[in-house]
């Protein structure tokens, strides 16, 4: 395989075109030329493995067989060739003859935060067990740390921020490796909190020459605050600071007036409020309700090499994930995930949060059963949001080819059928408009939404 072979490759990631220069893009080179290439879902290699291993006996080397498929394309290929050989059967056969869970022993670095509920959960409460893993949680400092690791492979998948993945694809801020994002963890679940020293900064209008703190750049914290200060009007790179804080460091950098505020994961809004430093002045939830902020990741690699304790995995912590979903559940959860060895924290802070009755550290006590929620489906569209911004703020330049990248990185299809197995219902397409601040967004026009702010460094 050549570097132009490769669909994750950063040289056609941006940009249209293929390999051969005879495509628009690089799909559709792969769709002519080998039905298995550019594939990222397990379900789908499986089966055009067999397309590929039947075409090869028929056609021996690769050259005879793609020179035949680019003369009469993959589809009337396969069309012609299942009319002589029971291609669906085997398939089927192959499918159901998957051997044994590859590696059973893994290792998955978590942040100590509700975002990493099922993750974590999932090992006490014995999902990972019941799919036959052995899997240890190890609690991890911050989310260059847990990337570093992970892409070291000290790790065998991880809890990341839900921008990650775009990003080590893309090779925006580290090298580029292709990889994936199977599972949402969590959707909302995040909040602006202010130093309790600016009660009466309850509009962003006043926060010039504010400090605040996001737990990474390639976060849904860092670009739901900066849309929210540049709505208000203020330049997020020259009206106010941001920086990154590690979640379990923000409480105690707003007491020592580090910083005057975070958008930042629970459970350390509600632990600011619970130790009197902070008071919550806005849910993430208010300004996108159901955005994507944290998920399950995992290499192409991993996926690939390893494609049933892949689906173990993928497996248990979507089964955790709609047990979490559950309100009736959510104190136990709250039980479990406590404890010293995940989050560390009152079991009184972790319900406020997963059951959404909390103190606002203004003397009121709010009601918001979904908070935080558990929706493990990657919609594409909500990467192709993530990839808007990246844009809008400079962290990526030139074309990109918005409606691939997400493809290749958010795993729709593996979700939607693990999700039916959970008791879910998966949505009909991965692809649909998201309301942000009350501004539409179409994924089928990325390039215009991002030219639409006023504020922007593209």
């Amino acid at each position: 395989m050549t570097a132009f072979d490769d669909p994750f490759n950063p040289e056609i990631r941006l940009g249209g075109g293929c390999s051969c220069g005879a495509h628009t893009t690089q799909a559709a080179h792969d769709a002519e030329t080998d039905p298995i290439a550019g594939s990222s879902d397990v379900e789908t290699l499986m089966a055009r493995s067999v397309e590929i291993a039947v075409m090869k006996e028929m056609f021996g080397p690769d050259v005879n067989r793609r020179a035949f498929l680019r003369t009469v394309g993959a589809g009337t290929a396969l069309a012609a060739i299942s009319q002589f050989f029971p291609l669906a059967a085997a398939k089927e056969a192959f499918a159901q003859t998957m051997g044994p869970i590859e590696k059973t022993k893994l290792q998955i670095g978590f942040i100590p935060i509700t975002c990493a509920t099922p993750i974590i959960m999932a090992h006490p409460m014995g999902f990972y067990a019941k799919n036959g893993l052995d899997v240890e949680v190890v609690r991890t400092a911050g989310w260059a740390v847990i990337r570093d690791k992970t892409l070291n492979k000290e790790y065998d998948a991880a809890h990341f921020l839900s921008p990650m993945p775009l990003a080590i694809t893309m090779g925006a801020g580290s090298n580029p490796v292709p990889y994936t994002m199977p599972a949402v963890e969590n959707i909302n679940g995040q909040a602006i909190t202010l130093s309790v020293k600016h009660k009466d900064k309850n509009d962003p209008k006043m926060w010039k020459g504010l400090k605040f703190g996001v737990p990474f750049d390639y976060s849904m914290h860092n670009y739901l605050l900066r849309y929210y200060v540049a709505e208000a009007g203020l330049d997020p790179d020259t009206d106010i600071q941001i920086r990154a804080v590690p979640p379990p460091e923000m409480v105690a950098n707003l007491r020592a007036d580090n910083i005057d505020g975070f958008l930042g994961p629970d459970p350390f809004n509600q632990r600011a409020v619970y130790d009197g430093v902070g008071y919550i002045h806005i849910l993430s939830k208010q300004l996108w309700d159901g955005h994507p902020c944290c998920a399950f990741a995992a290499s192409k690699e991993f996926v690939t090499s390893m494609p049933n304790t892949y689906q173990a995995l993928l497996k248990s912590i979507i089964q955790a994930t709609a047990y979490a979903a559950k309100a009736e559940n959510r104190k136990e959860v709250a039980e479990a995930i406590s404890a010293q060895n995940y989050l560390n924290q009152p079991v009184t802070v972790v319900e406020q949060v997963l059951t959404g009755t909390y103190a606002d550290g203004l003397g009121n006590v709010k009601t918001d059963p979904k908070r935080i929620d558990f929706d493990p489906f990657p919609y594409q569209s909500m990467a192709i949001w993530i990839l808007t911004q990246m844009k809008r703020w400079g962290q990526i330049k030139g074309d990109v080819n918005y409606k691939q990248i997400a493809e290749q990185v958010f795993l729709a299809t593996d979700a939607a059928k693990l999700m039916k197995e959970a008791g879910l219902t998966p949505p009909a397409s991965a692809m649909r408009n998201h309301t942000i601040m009350g501004k539409v967004f179409d994924p089928t026009k990325p390039e215009e939404y991002v030219n639409s702010f006023k504020i922007k460094r593209a």
